[in-house]
């Protein structure tokens, strides 16, 4: 275990990208997960990771009342006291500020829902529909202080069809998501940066 890397997973949600994660974290794989951290107490992502035997915690956002900085103080903690050498951001709806990020840099990822450096930020589908786009997809990337931001480590393409709603588009770039971020973090622990590039 101790040759492995370990990874801390964050997630607001009920933490469908962390369970892909976790799931492949297995046999010859680079990395094993030692924790998964949300700032909702109930999000069902923590409820997945301790019946599969990892540490959890929760940080709650919104006694801070916005204080992002006294927030991140108590965020940070138990990821460094996983000892994580890798930190994933899995579904985590916080936007997190230089001073956090620069604690992990050049080791936090983070999966978007476009096409990076396309429809950063949030209602990436409905955006693509607007837009007429003929593909749609995700994105892995370096976590940076700029929000979406970051040297690209993957993407996964998929067509846009006709008839597509935000909701149609949304279930099919999941099943990418959860196909790209794995392999991107399989690659990401065993140090290979180039980017991964998958077509669904």
């Amino acid at each position: 275990m101790s040759d492995k890397k370990k990874v801390a997973i964050l997630v607001s949600g009920g933490g469908s990208n962390m369970v892909a994660l976790v799931e492949s974290m297995q046999g010859d794989h680079p990395a094993r997960p030692c924790l998964v951290l949300s700032n909702d107490a109930e999000a069902g992502g923590l409820k997945k990771a301790a019946a599969a035997g990892i540490a959890t915690a929760a940080v709650d956002h919104r006694p801070f009342k916005g204080d992002r900085a006294a927030f991140e103080a108590e965020l940070v903690k138990p990821i460094l006291e996983s000892g994580a050498d890798i930190v994933c951001l899995a579904g985590f709806m916080r936007v997190l500020t230089a001073g956090f990020v620069g604690h992990f840099q050049g080791r936090m990822l983070n999966i978007h829902p476009s096409l990076l450096p396309k429809y950063k930020g949030l209602h990436t589908h409905a955006r693509a529909l607007e837009a007429g786009d003929s593909e749609h997809g995700c994105t892995v990337h370096e976590v940076t202080p700029a929000l979406d931001d970051g040297p690209i480590l993957g993407q996964a393409r998929v067509p846009v069809l006709a008839g597509d709603t935000a909701e149609t588009l949304a279930a099919r770039i999941l099943v990418q998501e959860h196909r790209l971020y794995p392999e991107v973090l399989r690659r990401f622990a065993g140090g290979d940066r180039s980017p991964v590039y998958l077509q669904g």
